[in-house]
């Protein structure tokens, strides 16, 4: 309970320091912590071959924090071993009830669990500063599609590993900003407003992932995701 209300003055500081962006819109502010379940988000992946996803030990599931963080929160956990130096592991949730057809500026503030000291060297990048955390919001659902070479890429702009796009920002990396090998809590936001058009139905689909250049496994625990649209 502590967590959230640090996440609502979060948010709520983020909402102050924009008032000059308003664009007229309803203020929403929405924070995930999973403790009732996935809350309507679900996982996937990108960047990786068709048909190797058992290669690649794919998943995603609802579990609990790990030693010595508190076990009895939940988290939303997505693992995956990148082959390719390039994997896109994602979590997304359909928001409704907005304006439809309407410019939204979004912040959002993303905590997770990592054990990856900073500075640590891997093989085709360092496994922290290379996994790149990146949250966003666009109008149509983000799913992988086949492209030409085989291989699942996303149907939005999310950019490449350190670039963010059009559709995603990059908020922080997995480094867990100390030099031990020892599971944190880390907290990423967006520096910017980001901004997005709702559909004529008034819908965003939320998206929060990883951008993966560093050649193992990562798996990421999501601790809770908030986002203040207004």
């Amino acid at each position: 309970m502590k967590r959230l209300m640090i996440f609502g003055i979060i948010l709520a500081f983020f909402a102050a320091c924009n008032n000059g962006d308003d664009t007229g819109n309803e203020p929403v502010e929405l924070t995930f912590d999973f403790s009732g379940g996935a809350a309507g988000w679900t996982g996937d992946f990108a960047d990786y071959p068709i048909g190797e996803a058992e290669s690649y030990e794919l998943d995603y599931e609802i579990s609990t924090l790990p030693a010595p963080l508190d076990e009895n929160e939940a988290a939303f956990v997505l693992t995956g071993t990148n082959m390719s130096d390039d994997l896109f592991m994602f979590m997304k949730k359909k928001i409704t009830g907005l304006s439809p057809n309407a410019i939204y500026n979004a912040d959002f503030t993303v905590e997770f669990a990592t054990n990856v000291p900073d500075g640590t060297v891997g093989i085709g990048g360092s496994p922290g500063e290379s996994v790149f955390i990146k949250a966003g919001a666009t109008h149509v659902e983000p799913v992988p599609v086949e492209d030409d070479m085989d291989y699942y890429r996303m149907n939005i702009d999310k950019g490449g590993q350190s670039q963010g796009g059009s559709d995603m920002v990059v908020v922080g990396d997995f480094s867990n900003d100390t030099d031990q090998e020892i599971y944190v809590l880390k907290t990423v936001s967006n520096e910017t407003p980001f901004t997005v058009t709702t559909n004529q139905n008034g819908e965003l689909w939320l998206i929060v992932g990883s951008d993966s250049g560093f050649e193992g496994n990562t798996t990421i625990y999501y601790n809770v995701v908030g986002v203040n649209l207004y």
